[in-house]
């Protein structure tokens, strides 16, 4: 199976030039076409990350996934585009704090001949576009984040303000995919992932957050924030398809129904926590 078919889904065809304006073009394309997800994972479902599971996913059943299988991808997607594309582990550090993890994420390098940029579209909310591998403040229309080198071996990614997380660490070796499948395949238990569904897909100059049966949609500056709760299955249900763009269909009403179930449970546990 070729990369056809997620060209198709992010409204590219090639022949391409491998530059920093195709890799741009593509970058943003998937950002704002593939949403992040953690539904497979509710649901139970295998996380594969083989180069056919990962076109399919992306392309024909035009689903989103978490950090291992995007950016993964979209190493594919680039490497068939003509880049030279290596991944690299990274470590988050959260905004509530704690030890850092490293593995428990994975972002791209791309070597241009005009030098390095970082690609990732695997955190949530972040950049739009790759950034180049440069020390310093790093502005995209509304949003300001920065790169800083820590060592021979490892650079620091910080997220602007409002950002999901505060920041991740990147090694520089490169690794193989296939490193990070037991990772990407095994949570331990009470995870944010195993617990809370996230959902989250960039619409032009606005996002959209879902957070078990939490819907938030905000712009890009963070001026205009709305929220409303799902009250319902059918809400749920078209909040997944409408809001996020995940095809009912590769669900299924069982699949929507375990959805619902388990949200439920998680929207009482939040409402418990919010009390406390």
């Amino acid at each position: 199976m070729s990369i056809d078919a997620i060209l198709e889904r992010i409204g590219h065809s090639g022949p391409f030039r491998p530059d920093v304006e195709t890799l741009r073009a593509l970058h943003a394309a998937w950002r704002r076409t593939v949403p992040y997800e953690n539904i497979d994972i509710q649901l139970g479902r295998d996380i594969r990350l083989e180069p056919s599971a990962l076109i399919a996913k992306f392309g024909p059943d035009r689903r989103g996934g978490t950090c291992y299988q995007l950016n993964g991808a979209l190493a594919l997607l680039l490497r068939g585009a003509g880049f030279r594309v290596t991944v690299h582990e990274a470590a988050v550090r959260r905004r509530s704090g704690g030890e850092t993890e490293w593995g428990g994420h994975i972002a791209l390098l791309v070597h241009l001949d005009a030098g390095t940029w970082l690609a990732d579209v695997g955190i949530a909310d972040g950049f739009v576009e790759p950034l180049p591998l440069r020390e310093g403040v790093h502005h995209q229309g509304p949003l300001t984040y920065r790169l800083e080198r820590v060592d021979a071996t490892t650079w620091r990614w910080y997220h602007h303000e409002r950002g999901s997380i505060r920041s991740y660490d990147l090694r520089t070796a490169p690794r193989r995919l296939a490193d990070f499948t037991r990772r990407a395949t095994t949570r331990a238990a009470g995870s944010l992932m195993e617990r809370l569904l996230i959902a989250y897909r960039l619409w032009d100059e606005r996002s959209v957050t879902l957070l078990a049966r939490t819907v938030t949609v905000a712009t890009l500056d963070g001026t205009h924030v709305e929220r409303r709760v799902l009250g319902d299955r059918d809400s749920f249900a078209a909040a997944l398809a409408d809001d996020i763009g995940v095809p009912l269909a590769d669900l299924g009403p069982e699949g929507i129904d375990t959805l619902w179930s388990r949200t439920t449970h998680q929207h009482a546990e939040w409402l418990a926590r919010q009390e406390a």
